[in-house]
């Protein structure tokens, strides 16, 4: 029989990266983790896992880093930019994305199943990249206060960052204090996400939910030339 409570400990005592094992994927019980630093993550023949890392990478909307060549991508405009339109197929890519140190996808199909319900509740949203009216690339994640905790991305040709550029700009509009990239990549490390510790995460964690959650369809902020003007504001980030 499921549990109805699923009570998580409080992160900050404990150090194992693991937090929990076992409970189900309800909408609730995921909702639950985040708004304690707590995000599941496992493998389809693993029970569930919940985690907490000792090092959590962010990155602030206002602190991208857009290069040169990036830059001249985003404005060339040869792509459409989408959002909350098709979520079930951004989560569907994200889960044949073939990365690297890992057998299978963590993105099961008890995930699949519990993000479109989120999606459907208002919580968890898409950035979608499209080019001559195919999906490109894309990414998805949960807005819960003022902090948007990334899932996952995709990319089936080099625009993945024009999704996450898209997705700071309107974060920055909407006031977010963090994206939330959960574990350390390079891919994010280029993109100006950082680790912060434990403690902090969690500090500023409880400051992002003092703020109501956004759970409106975020088609309404999909303003292209809104975003292109912030764009042309943006200098592109000296190389390193």
């Amino acid at each position: 029989m499921k549990q109805k409570n699923f009570i998580f400990p409080d992160v900050e005592k404990i150090n194992n990266e693991i937090v929990a094992v076992g409970g189900d994927l309800s909408p609730d019980r995921i909702l639950q983790a985040y708004r304690s630093g707590i995000f599941p993550w496992f493998e389809e023949d693993s029970c569930v896992l919940w985690w907490a890392p000792k090092k959590r990478m962010v990155i602030k909307p206002k602190d991208i880093k857009i290069s040169t060549s990036l830059l001249r991508a985003l404005k060339k405009r040869n792509y459409s930019v989408k959002i909350d339109e098709n979520f079930s197929d951004v989560i569907q890519h994200c889960s044949t994305v073939i990365r690297k140190h890992q057998s299978g996808s963590w993105i099961t199909e008890g995930m699949k199943k519990a993000y479109k319900k989120l999606h459907q509740m208002g919580y968890a949203h898409s950035i979608e990249i499209y080019q001559a009216k195919k999906l490109v690339s894309g990414l998805y994640g949960l807005a819960i206060g003022k902090i948007f905790c990334g899932e996952s991305m995709f990319s089936l040709d080099s625009s993945s960052k024009i999704a996450f550029v898209f997705l700071s700009l309107l974060l920055e509009k909407q006031k977010y204090h963090w994206i939330d990239c959960q574990v350390y990549t390079s891919h994010m490390e280029s993109m100006g996400a950082k680790l912060i510790s434990k403690k902090k995460f969690q500090n500023d964690l409880r400051k992002a939910l003092e703020y109501p959650d956004d759970r409106k369809n975020w088609s309404v902020y999909a303003n292209q030339d809104l975003i292109a003007e912030e764009l042309a504001l943006k200098k592109a980030s000296p190389k390193e």
